[in-house]
């Protein structure tokens, strides 16, 4: 039996996190990386998303994945893709600011479970979104969440992160700080003016609509940009009894 954690490079503590949980699971762990093209808008840079073959190797072996696999494009795609449709909840909050992006998302993770045919898939709750489409989408591979790892003051490690200044990171951390206090998102990010918002929304965890009163499961989500980065968190809210 394969465990099979999907990545696009660039591998970091938070991608560490992923392959230790996949070793506990099963003996057989395979890392993909793969920079998706269809899973990019044609307003993102694609050539500015950061490769590091070599230190991916090493960080991911010593990890404990058995298998480090780079597919080229037409391994993954061997014809035209039919691309696979994310449904209403794929058009919200990141969805919405990235058309197509969860459409590119579901159709690569579709085409690495036929190839690899894993019976487990381990997936960060950093990008929650991504998570909740690819559990409700895929019944047949058992989806394993890990929860976001952070740097020592908060911020959620993610591969973008190295193309922040130590200014721009200093001001990525109002994103955390807002995260520990949901009933004043917006106020909190306002503070900070060189993050420019997106969204910052508390949602439904069971149906990614937004919370009411009496929702049990509720989540806060926020994205936004600093200097041109797009950054984005999210943290439990609190169960309602």
């Amino acid at each position: 039996m394969t465990v099979l954690v999907p990545t696009m490079g660039a591998l970091h503590k938070g991608h560490q996190a992923l392959i230790k949980r996949a070793r506990e699971l099963d003996k057989e762990v395979v890392v993909s990386i793969f920079v998706n093209p269809l899973q990019f808008t044609e307003t993102e840079d694609i050539e500015k998303y950061p490769r590091t073959p070599e230190a991916d190797i090493q960080i991911a072996t010593l990890a404990g994945a058995t298998q480090v696999w780079f597919p080229t494009y037409e391994e993954i795609y061997p014809s035209q893709p039919i691309q696979i449709s994310a449904g209403q909840v794929g058009e919200r909050y990141e969805g919405a600011s990235r058309p197509g992006h969860f459409a590119g998302v579901l159709t690569v993770v579709n085409r690495l479970f036929e190839i690899v045919k894993p019976n487990k898939a381990v997936f960060g709750e950093k990008d929650f979104q991504q998570l909740w489409l690819i559990s409700n989408h895929f019944k047949k591979v058992k989806i394993v969440a890990v929860p976001t790892v952070r740097e020592f003051d908060g911020l959620a490690l993610s591969s973008r992160n190295v193309r922040l200044t130590q200014a721009d990171r200093a001001a990525a951390l109002i994103i955390s700080k807002a995260l520990k206090e949901p009933s004043r998102m917006k106020e909190i990010l306002a503070t900070e003016p060189a993050f420019k918002l997106d969204y910052a929304e508390i949602i439904d965890e069971k149906t990614f609509s937004p919370a009411s009163a009496t929702t049990q499961n509720k989540r806060a989500i926020i994205a936004g940009w600093v200097n041109g980065v797009r950054l984005l968190d999210n943290a439990v809210v609190g169960t309602n009894s």
